[in-house]
Protein backbone atom coordinates (compact mmCIF):
# COMPACT_ATOMS: atom_id res chain seq x y z
CA UNK A 1 0.00 0.00 0.00
CA UNK A 2 0.87 3.34 -0.83
CA UNK A 3 1.60 6.86 1.03
CA UNK A 4 -0.03 5.81 4.20
CA UNK A 5 0.99 8.44 7.02
CA UNK A 6 0.66 7.25 10.54
CA UNK A 7 1.02 9.41 13.63
CA UNK A 8 1.65 7.57 16.90
CA UNK A 9 0.70 9.70 19.79
CA UNK A 10 -0.23 8.78 23.48
CA UNK A 11 -4.21 9.28 24.27
CA UNK A 12 -5.38 10.01 27.60
CA UNK A 13 -7.07 7.21 29.88
CA UNK A 14 -9.96 9.49 29.83
CA UNK A 15 -10.35 9.66 25.65
CA UNK A 16 -10.03 6.20 25.21
CA UNK A 17 -13.33 5.44 27.26
CA UNK A 18 -15.50 8.13 25.54
CA UNK A 19 -18.31 6.82 23.93
CA UNK A 20 -20.86 8.20 21.84
CA UNK A 21 -24.34 9.19 22.97
CA UNK A 22 -27.23 8.33 21.99
CA UNK A 23 -28.82 11.79 20.98
CA UNK A 24 -25.34 12.47 18.84
CA UNK A 25 -25.45 12.46 15.46
CA UNK A 26 -22.42 10.32 14.41
CA UNK A 27 -22.39 9.97 10.45
CA UNK A 28 -24.89 11.16 7.03
CA UNK A 29 -28.22 11.30 8.17
CA UNK A 30 -27.14 10.12 12.07
CA UNK A 31 -27.55 6.92 14.04
CA UNK A 32 -27.40 3.87 11.25
CA UNK A 33 -27.88 6.84 8.41
CA UNK A 34 -32.16 6.56 9.22
CA UNK A 35 -32.26 10.11 9.44
CA UNK A 36 -34.22 9.63 12.67
CA UNK A 37 -33.32 11.13 15.72
CA UNK A 38 -34.87 10.16 19.44
CA UNK A 39 -34.86 13.64 20.62
CA UNK A 40 -38.38 15.27 21.66
CA UNK A 41 -39.15 18.79 22.28
CA UNK A 42 -36.47 19.91 19.64
CA UNK A 43 -37.17 23.69 18.19
CA UNK A 44 -39.86 24.53 15.89
CA UNK A 45 -39.58 28.26 14.69
CA UNK A 46 -36.90 29.97 14.16
CA UNK A 47 -35.18 32.52 11.43
CA UNK A 48 -32.17 34.52 10.71
CA UNK A 49 -32.31 36.64 13.93
CA UNK A 50 -34.59 34.60 16.87
CA UNK A 51 -33.64 30.66 18.02
CA UNK A 52 -30.51 30.53 17.36
CA UNK A 53 -28.13 29.30 19.77
CA UNK A 54 -25.28 30.74 17.76
CA UNK A 55 -24.16 31.29 13.95
CA UNK A 56 -20.17 30.69 13.17
CA UNK A 57 -18.78 31.53 9.78
CA UNK A 58 -17.01 28.61 7.99
CA UNK A 59 -13.58 28.96 5.92
CA UNK A 60 -15.68 27.44 2.61
CA UNK A 61 -17.70 25.44 0.44
CA UNK A 62 -19.24 22.03 1.54
CA UNK A 63 -22.65 20.02 1.30
CA UNK A 64 -21.78 17.46 4.10
CA UNK A 65 -24.06 17.70 7.17
CA UNK A 66 -22.31 18.44 10.43
CA UNK A 67 -21.47 15.44 12.74
CA UNK A 68 -21.47 15.52 16.48
CA UNK A 69 -20.42 13.67 19.59
CA UNK A 70 -18.80 13.89 23.03
CA UNK A 71 -19.48 17.71 22.34
CA UNK A 72 -17.89 18.18 19.66
CA UNK A 73 -19.18 19.44 16.24
CA UNK A 74 -16.91 18.24 13.33
CA UNK A 75 -17.78 20.05 9.55
CA UNK A 76 -15.59 19.78 6.71
CA UNK A 77 -15.26 22.32 3.77
CA UNK A 78 -13.33 23.26 0.89
CA UNK A 79 -11.50 26.43 -0.20
CA UNK A 80 -8.83 28.01 -2.10
CA UNK A 81 -8.10 27.75 -6.34
CA UNK A 82 -10.25 25.14 -7.82
CA UNK A 83 -11.26 24.39 -4.11
CA UNK A 84 -7.89 22.25 -4.03
CA UNK A 85 -7.59 23.76 0.21
CA UNK A 86 -9.76 21.22 2.48
CA UNK A 87 -10.75 21.45 5.63
CA UNK A 88 -11.45 19.68 8.80
CA UNK A 89 -12.71 22.04 11.59
CA UNK A 90 -14.24 20.95 15.73
CA UNK A 91 -16.56 23.68 17.07
CA UNK A 92 -17.57 23.00 20.54
CA UNK A 93 -20.97 22.03 20.80
CA UNK A 94 -22.47 23.93 23.77
CA UNK A 95 -20.85 27.39 22.50
CA UNK A 96 -19.93 27.32 18.44
CA UNK A 97 -16.16 27.95 19.44
CA UNK A 98 -13.86 26.87 17.28
CA UNK A 99 -11.61 24.33 18.88
CA UNK A 100 -9.17 23.59 16.18
CA UNK A 101 -9.13 23.66 12.42
CA UNK A 102 -6.72 21.27 10.12
CA UNK A 103 -5.50 21.92 6.50
CA UNK A 104 -3.98 20.20 3.61
CA UNK A 105 -3.81 20.37 0.05
CA UNK A 106 -5.88 17.83 -2.09
CA UNK A 107 -4.35 15.51 -4.27
CA UNK A 108 -6.80 14.31 -6.54
CA UNK A 109 -8.98 16.49 -9.44
CA UNK A 110 -11.13 19.19 -7.95
CA UNK A 111 -13.27 19.52 -11.34
CA UNK A 112 -16.75 19.04 -10.50
CA UNK A 113 -20.50 20.05 -11.12
CA UNK A 114 -20.98 24.01 -9.74
CA UNK A 115 -23.44 22.86 -7.87
CA UNK A 116 -21.19 20.26 -5.97
CA UNK A 117 -17.69 20.97 -4.19
CA UNK A 118 -14.57 18.72 -2.88
CA UNK A 119 -16.89 18.96 0.53
CA UNK A 120 -19.87 16.87 -0.21
CA UNK A 121 -18.88 13.60 1.54
CA UNK A 122 -20.00 13.76 5.08
CA UNK A 123 -17.40 12.99 7.83
CA UNK A 124 -17.82 10.54 10.58
CA UNK A 125 -16.69 9.81 13.98
CA UNK A 126 -16.98 7.71 17.16
CA UNK A 127 -16.59 9.80 19.49
CA UNK A 128 -12.79 9.50 19.91
CA UNK A 129 -11.47 10.50 16.38
CA UNK A 130 -13.12 11.87 13.06
CA UNK A 131 -12.67 10.37 10.00
CA UNK A 132 -13.05 13.27 6.71
CA UNK A 133 -13.17 11.87 3.16
CA UNK A 134 -12.82 14.84 0.38
CA UNK A 135 -14.06 14.29 -3.27
CA UNK A 136 -10.57 14.54 -4.46
CA UNK A 137 -9.86 10.94 -2.59
CA UNK A 138 -8.00 12.60 0.21
CA UNK A 139 -8.72 10.42 3.37
CA UNK A 140 -7.68 11.59 7.03
CA UNK A 141 -8.15 10.79 10.08
CA UNK A 142 -7.80 13.08 13.84
CA UNK A 143 -8.72 12.59 17.63
CA UNK A 144 -10.39 14.61 19.30
CA UNK A 145 -7.99 17.77 19.96
CA UNK A 146 -7.18 17.69 16.23
CA UNK A 147 -4.09 15.56 16.24
CA UNK A 148 -3.71 13.54 13.09
CA UNK A 149 -3.66 9.75 13.55
CA UNK A 150 -3.27 8.94 10.11
CA UNK A 151 -4.11 10.31 6.42
CA UNK A 152 -4.02 8.16 2.93
CA UNK A 153 -4.03 10.17 -0.99
CA UNK A 154 -6.34 7.47 -2.32
CA UNK A 155 -5.35 8.45 -6.00
CA UNK A 156 -1.69 8.02 -4.97
CA UNK A 157 -2.69 4.23 -4.19
CA UNK A 158 -5.12 3.77 -6.83
CA UNK A 159 -4.38 6.40 -10.13
CA UNK A 160 -7.07 5.01 -12.05
CA UNK A 161 -9.78 7.12 -9.95
CA UNK A 162 -11.76 9.94 -12.04
CA UNK A 163 -13.81 12.75 -10.42
CA UNK A 164 -15.59 13.85 -13.45
CA UNK A 165 -18.51 15.51 -11.95
CA UNK A 166 -18.09 15.14 -8.57
CA UNK A 167 -17.78 12.56 -5.82
CA UNK A 168 -20.69 12.53 -3.22
CA UNK A 169 -20.43 9.29 -1.27
CA UNK A 170 -20.12 9.37 2.96
CA UNK A 171 -18.28 7.23 5.40
CA UNK A 172 -19.93 4.97 7.53
CA UNK A 173 -18.19 3.38 10.78
CA UNK A 174 -18.88 -0.01 11.13
CA UNK A 175 -17.01 -1.46 14.87
CA UNK A 176 -13.25 -1.10 13.60
CA UNK A 177 -14.07 -0.85 10.09
CA UNK A 178 -14.49 2.33 8.44
CA UNK A 179 -16.53 2.08 4.93
CA UNK A 180 -15.45 4.13 1.65
CA UNK A 181 -17.50 3.94 -1.32
CA UNK A 182 -15.13 5.40 -4.21
CA UNK A 183 -17.62 4.03 -6.92
CA UNK A 184 -16.45 6.02 -9.89
CA UNK A 185 -15.78 5.89 -13.59
CA UNK A 186 -12.32 4.54 -13.40
CA UNK A 187 -10.71 2.41 -10.83
CA UNK A 188 -14.03 1.59 -8.78
CA UNK A 189 -13.91 0.00 -5.49
CA UNK A 190 -16.01 -0.32 -2.15
CA UNK A 191 -13.29 -0.83 0.90
CA UNK A 192 -13.10 -1.58 5.02
CA UNK A 193 -10.36 0.19 6.64
CA UNK A 194 -9.06 -0.21 9.26
CA UNK A 195 -9.43 3.00 11.85
CA UNK A 196 -6.41 2.29 13.76
CA UNK A 197 -4.21 2.51 10.90
CA UNK A 198 -5.94 3.50 8.05
CA UNK A 199 -5.02 0.26 6.09
CA UNK A 200 -6.99 -1.29 3.79
CA UNK A 201 -9.34 -4.01 5.61
CA UNK A 202 -10.80 -5.45 2.30
CA UNK A 203 -11.33 -3.98 -0.92
CA UNK A 204 -14.00 -5.33 -3.46
CA UNK A 205 -13.72 -3.74 -6.86
CA UNK A 206 -17.07 -2.64 -8.45
CA UNK A 207 -18.15 -1.88 -11.97
CA UNK A 208 -17.26 1.25 -13.31
CA UNK A 209 -20.24 3.63 -12.57
CA UNK A 210 -20.45 7.03 -11.23
CA UNK A 211 -22.56 6.46 -7.76
CA UNK A 212 -23.25 9.03 -5.21
CA UNK A 213 -25.38 6.62 -2.93
CA UNK A 214 -23.92 6.24 0.81
CA UNK A 215 -23.53 2.65 2.56
CA UNK A 216 -25.62 2.10 5.34
CA UNK A 217 -25.25 -1.01 8.22
CA UNK A 218 -27.91 -3.33 8.13
CA UNK A 219 -28.12 -6.57 9.92
CA UNK A 220 -28.26 -10.31 9.09
CA UNK A 221 -28.76 -13.79 11.31
CA UNK A 222 -27.73 -10.73 14.28
CA UNK A 223 -24.29 -9.30 12.82
CA UNK A 224 -24.26 -6.44 11.28
CA UNK A 225 -23.64 -6.09 7.57
CA UNK A 226 -22.65 -3.63 5.06
CA UNK A 227 -24.98 -2.51 2.52
CA UNK A 228 -23.76 -0.78 -0.60
CA UNK A 229 -26.46 -0.66 -3.75
CA UNK A 230 -25.08 0.62 -6.54
CA UNK A 231 -26.97 1.07 -9.75
CA UNK A 232 -28.07 -2.68 -10.96
CA UNK A 233 -26.96 -4.45 -7.34
CA UNK A 234 -27.30 -4.09 -3.91
CA UNK A 235 -24.55 -6.00 -1.64
CA UNK A 236 -24.68 -6.56 1.54
CA UNK A 237 -20.94 -7.66 3.05
CA UNK A 238 -19.31 -7.90 6.26
CA UNK A 239 -17.71 -5.01 7.20
CA UNK A 240 -14.54 -6.38 8.94
CA UNK A 241 -13.85 -9.10 6.46
CA UNK A 242 -15.69 -7.60 2.93
CA UNK A 243 -17.18 -11.66 2.73
CA UNK A 244 -20.57 -10.93 0.64
CA UNK A 245 -23.55 -12.20 2.92
CA UNK A 246 -26.44 -11.61 0.24
CA UNK A 247 -26.38 -9.74 -3.37
CA UNK A 248 -29.57 -8.21 -4.91
CA UNK A 249 -29.63 -7.90 -8.45
CA UNK A 250 -32.36 -5.36 -9.97
CA UNK A 251 -33.13 -2.41 -12.25
CA UNK A 252 -33.23 0.93 -11.87
CA UNK A 253 -31.72 1.37 -8.49
CA UNK A 254 -30.88 4.60 -7.52
CA UNK A 255 -27.17 6.02 -8.38
CA UNK A 256 -27.68 8.92 -6.17
CA UNK A 257 -30.73 8.20 -2.94
CA UNK A 258 -29.40 6.80 -0.34
CA UNK A 259 -31.63 3.46 0.94
CA UNK A 260 -33.37 3.17 4.62
CA UNK A 261 -33.19 0.16 6.74
CA UNK A 262 -35.87 0.09 9.95
CA UNK A 263 -36.70 -2.92 11.61
CA UNK A 264 -35.51 -5.81 9.06
CA UNK A 265 -36.37 -4.23 6.13
CA UNK A 266 -34.43 -2.09 3.21
CA UNK A 267 -36.15 0.66 1.68
CA UNK A 268 -34.16 0.86 -1.64
CA UNK A 269 -35.03 4.05 -3.98
CA UNK A 270 -35.13 2.96 -7.83
CA UNK A 271 -36.39 5.29 -10.57
CA UNK A 272 -38.49 7.92 -8.97
CA UNK A 273 -39.66 4.70 -7.05
CA UNK A 274 -39.46 2.95 -3.35
CA UNK A 275 -39.06 -0.83 -3.64
CA UNK A 276 -39.38 -2.42 0.69
CA UNK A 277 -36.68 -5.49 0.60
CA UNK A 278 -36.84 -8.43 3.36
CA UNK A 279 -33.23 -10.03 3.45
CA UNK A 280 -33.45 -13.24 4.33
CA UNK A 281 -31.59 -15.27 6.72
CA UNK A 282 -30.06 -18.16 4.89
CA UNK A 283 -27.79 -15.72 2.10
CA UNK A 284 -29.91 -16.07 -0.63
CA UNK A 285 -31.55 -12.57 -2.21
CA UNK A 286 -33.55 -10.48 -0.65
CA UNK A 287 -37.75 -10.58 -1.29
CA UNK A 288 -39.32 -8.17 -2.57
CA UNK A 289 -42.27 -6.91 -0.52
CA UNK A 290 -43.57 -4.31 -2.51
CA UNK A 291 -42.97 -1.12 -4.65
CA UNK A 292 -44.41 2.19 -4.29
CA UNK A 293 -44.02 4.56 -7.66
CA UNK A 294 -43.41 8.38 -8.17
CA UNK A 295 -41.93 8.24 -4.39
CA UNK A 296 -39.65 11.16 -3.63
CA UNK A 297 -37.27 12.42 -6.78
CA UNK A 298 -33.83 14.24 -7.12
CA UNK A 299 -31.11 13.80 -4.14
CA UNK A 300 -33.24 13.10 -0.89
CA UNK A 301 -33.54 9.85 0.63
CA UNK A 302 -36.08 8.57 2.26
CA UNK A 303 -36.97 7.96 6.19
CA UNK A 304 -38.60 5.25 7.86
CA UNK A 305 -40.28 5.85 11.30
CA UNK A 306 -43.60 4.76 13.11
CA UNK A 307 -44.63 2.36 10.19
CA UNK A 308 -44.33 5.03 7.74
CA UNK A 309 -41.90 5.80 5.03
CA UNK A 310 -41.62 9.10 4.14
CA UNK A 311 -40.24 10.45 0.81
CA UNK A 312 -39.50 14.03 0.04
CA UNK A 313 -40.00 15.45 -4.19
CA UNK A 314 -39.22 18.27 -5.24
CA UNK A 315 -42.31 19.93 -3.98
CA UNK A 316 -44.01 17.28 -1.32
CA UNK A 317 -43.98 15.26 1.16
CA UNK A 318 -45.40 11.39 0.35
CA UNK A 319 -45.73 9.26 3.30
CA UNK A 320 -46.88 5.40 2.27
CA UNK A 321 -47.38 2.05 4.90
CA UNK A 322 -44.29 0.42 5.28
CA UNK A 323 -46.86 -3.16 5.47
CA UNK A 324 -47.84 -2.70 1.99
CA UNK A 325 -46.24 0.75 0.60
CA UNK A 326 -50.30 1.91 -0.38
CA UNK A 327 -50.14 5.75 -0.04
CA UNK A 328 -51.13 7.39 3.06
CA UNK A 329 -51.22 11.37 2.62
CA UNK A 330 -49.09 13.75 0.40
CA UNK A 331 -48.73 16.93 1.76
CA UNK A 332 -46.95 20.04 -0.77
CA UNK A 333 -44.22 22.03 0.46
CA UNK A 334 -41.74 24.24 -0.50
CA UNK A 335 -39.04 23.24 -2.64
CA UNK A 336 -36.56 22.12 -4.51
CA UNK A 337 -34.68 20.05 -2.25
CA UNK A 338 -30.74 18.85 -2.48
CA UNK A 339 -30.88 17.95 1.51
CA UNK A 340 -32.85 14.89 2.87
CA UNK A 341 -35.45 14.73 5.21
CA UNK A 342 -34.91 14.23 9.14
CA UNK A 343 -37.41 12.84 11.77
CA UNK A 344 -37.84 13.60 15.37
CA UNK A 345 -39.97 13.86 18.21
CA UNK A 346 -43.04 13.39 15.67
CA UNK A 347 -42.16 15.92 13.38
CA UNK A 348 -40.53 16.13 9.62
CA UNK A 349 -37.75 19.00 8.97
CA UNK A 350 -37.12 19.73 5.22
CA UNK A 351 -34.86 22.47 4.09
CA UNK A 352 -34.99 23.70 0.97
CA UNK A 353 -32.11 25.06 -1.81
CA UNK A 354 -32.85 28.55 -0.12
CA UNK A 355 -32.29 27.60 3.82
CA UNK A 356 -36.12 27.72 4.47
CA UNK A 357 -37.12 24.71 6.54
CA UNK A 358 -40.77 23.58 6.61
CA UNK A 359 -41.55 21.66 9.93
CA UNK A 360 -44.47 19.21 9.76
CA UNK A 361 -45.69 16.97 12.41
CA UNK A 362 -47.15 13.58 11.41
CA UNK A 363 -49.89 11.23 11.83
CA UNK A 364 -52.58 10.17 9.71
CA UNK A 365 -52.63 13.56 8.40
CA UNK A 366 -49.71 15.88 8.10
CA UNK A 367 -50.06 19.32 9.71
CA UNK A 368 -47.90 22.47 8.83
CA UNK A 369 -46.38 23.71 12.36
CA UNK A 370 -43.71 26.56 10.77
CA UNK A 371 -41.69 27.80 7.46
CA UNK A 372 -38.75 29.08 8.70
CA UNK A 373 -36.53 31.07 6.64
CA UNK A 374 -32.22 31.48 6.76
CA UNK A 375 -32.82 33.08 3.41
CA UNK A 376 -28.84 30.94 2.70
CA UNK A 377 -28.42 28.18 -0.08
CA UNK A 378 -28.17 25.04 2.21
CA UNK A 379 -27.51 21.83 0.21
CA UNK A 380 -26.53 19.93 3.25
CA UNK A 381 -28.80 17.58 5.56
CA UNK A 382 -29.77 18.52 8.76
CA UNK A 383 -28.16 17.09 11.93
CA UNK A 384 -30.05 16.83 15.16
CA UNK A 385 -28.34 16.63 18.59
CA UNK A 386 -29.27 17.08 22.13
CA UNK A 387 -31.79 19.10 21.79
CA UNK A 388 -30.55 21.37 18.60
CA UNK A 389 -30.93 21.03 14.58
CA UNK A 390 -27.86 21.62 12.56
CA UNK A 391 -27.61 23.52 9.60
CA UNK A 392 -24.93 24.33 7.32
CA UNK A 393 -23.92 26.45 4.30
CA UNK A 394 -21.18 27.43 2.29
CA UNK A 395 -20.40 30.26 4.66
CA UNK A 396 -22.14 29.31 7.88
CA UNK A 397 -22.68 26.56 10.46
CA UNK A 398 -26.60 27.56 12.29
CA UNK A 399 -27.20 25.72 15.50
CA UNK A 400 -30.92 26.14 15.90
CA UNK A 401 -31.92 25.65 19.46
CA UNK A 402 -32.30 27.99 23.33
CA UNK A 403 -28.82 29.61 24.15
CA UNK A 404 -27.10 27.80 27.27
Amino acid sequence: MKRILKIVSVIPLALAVLSVQAADWTQFRGPGGTGVSPETNLPVEWSKTEGLRYKVGLPGRGLSNPVIADGRVYVTACSGYRESRLHVLCFEEATGKKLWERQFKATGNTACHPMTCMAAPTPATDGKAVYALFATGDLVAYDRAGTLLWYRSLVSDYPNITNQVGMASSLTLAGKSLLVPMENAGDSFIAGVDTTTGKNLWRMKRSKTINWVSPIVGEANGQPVAIFPMPGNISAVEPATGKVRWSYEGKGISSMVSPSYSDGVLYSPRDGGLTALKPNTDGTPPRELWTAENFGSGYASPVSQGGRVYGLGSVNVKCVSATDGKEVWTQRIDGPFSASPVVAGGRLYAVNNKGRTTVLELGDKPKLLAKNDLDDTILATPAIANGCIYLRSDKYLYCVGSKK
